[in-house]
């Protein structure tokens, strides 16, 4: 095992005394080739170029010397910290802090970045790094090979956004563009690469901060979800939405359809916890009525107009789907889809043993519940409103 491993952020800063120690006794160095170029390197120390962590950590372990690991920006933050403390690996690690890519790349753009989330796009993860772009108004993005500003772009049809794309930070290549997510895709691009995503509904400045790391005030206007919603279809309760919403459990990373989404009361919950979403509907009222309620609550979210199956398509894949209307044959459409979760409901029972069967036929474990509510006046007792509905939820069998 390495006698000690020395972790160095670099943001193209001249190196401080603590770091230039430390590589002065290092007989091992690992780093990106730009790292590695260093004139403060040990000719005599061997060198690795960092490719797999996990390989360089393996590595590293059985090093019988003094290591020194580089890493871009702070490698504490979404860096190679994590993977070198790993329990498989077991090394102890000292840290040399430097100014974040993110942190670097905000102040490039000279913007605060408090508000803003931020996601690592791999191209296993780009999916749902792009689902967070779709989701909310300033997303700063850790790219990979394979998963950077033209694949985000490409994955972003149809949502526009700006692009602060910041190349190569610290170095003398170092190049800040902006453009639209339209024409991010014709270029290429040079890594690494951070790229700040900036649009969509609520992005305009607000004096109040908030109090919470990529929360912005408006998040927190409203307390509580499942409101009763004016415009909802007949039998859609506030009680049934809410039961939907437990069944969908939307969360950062998710694209959520709505379809048939009405009053838009589902779609604007959704996106307040965190999921892109596209709300669906053919009532050429549907979208003043839900972009005023997505307005209202602070968050952002696609509309689409048109009658399912046929407006479906062309949309993206989704990860959970809320059906309010269209009965088996929009859920035939939407299961052949494969989203991890589908709910939806029947108001008789003939209704909601089509769409059971329907989901059952494209492999989906099904539950259906007859729910009840009675509304109740408080100050009488006297029976306000009734609401019996079917509720199906189904869930895609978790492949083995």
């Amino acid at each position: 095992m390495a006698d000690r491993v020395t972790v160095i952020g670099w943001d193209g800063s001249p190196l401080t005394s603590a770091a230039r120690s430390a590589l002065s006794a290092a007989t091992l160095v690992a780093g990106a080739a730009h790292h590695l170029a260093l004139p403060e390197v040990p000719p005599t120390a061997e060198r690795i170029r960092l490719g797999s962590l996990g390989l360089a950590a393996r590595r590293i372990a059985g090093h019988r010397g003094t290591a020194v690991v580089f890493a871009d920006g702070d490698p504490g933050f979404f860096g190679v910290v994590r993977t070198l403390r790993a329990p498989e690996h077991g090394l102890e690690v000292e840290v040399v802090p430097a100014v974040s890519s993110v942190a670097a790349a905000f102040a490039r753009a000279g913007m605060p970045w408090d508000d803003a989330q931020v996601v690592v796009a791999h191209p296993r993860t780009l999916r749902r790094a792009v689902n967070v772009c779709r989701a909310h108004p300033k997303v700063a993005v850790l790219t990979s090979p394979g998963a950077g500003p033209a694949e985000l772009a490409l994955l972003l049809d149809g949502v526009h956004r700006t692009f602060v794309v910041c190349e190569e930070l610290g170095t003398d290549r170092e190049q800040v563009s902006v453009l639209t997510s339209d024409k991010a895709a014709d270029h290429s691009w040079r890594d690494p690469n951070v790229v700040i995503v900036i649009g969509g509904a609520g992005q305009a400045q607000t004096a109040d901060p908030g109090w919470l790391l990529g929360q912005s005030a408006a998040h927190s206007a409203e307390r509580g979800w499942a409101r009763p919603q004016t415009g909802a279809g007949e039998g859609e309760s506030a009680l049934l939405h809410a039961a939907q919403l437990a069944r969908l459990g939307p969360r950062p990373g998710d694209l959520v359809w709505d379809i048939g989404t009405g009053s838009g009361g589902v779609a604007v919950d959704a996106a307040a916890l965190g999921a892109a979403v596209i709300a669906v509907d053919a009532d050429p009222g549907a979208r003043e009525r839900v972009t005023t309620a997505a307005r209202r609550r602070g968050v952002q979210l696609q509309f689409v107009a048109g009658r399912a199956p046929h407006v479906l398509e062309n949309l993206p894949e989704p990860d959970v789907v809320r059906v309010g209307g269209g009965g088996a044959e929009v859920v035939a459409a939407v299961a052949d889809r494969r989203p991890e979760r589908i709910v939806s409901h029947a108001s008789t029972r003939d209704e909601a043993e089509a769409i059971g069967r329907a989901l059952t036929e494209h492999g989906y474990d099904v539950e259906c519940a007859l729910l009840q509510a009675v509304g109740l006046d408080p100050r009488t007792w006297a029976e306000q409103d009734r609401s019996v509905v079917f509720l199906l939820a189904a869930q895609r069998p978790v492949a083995r």
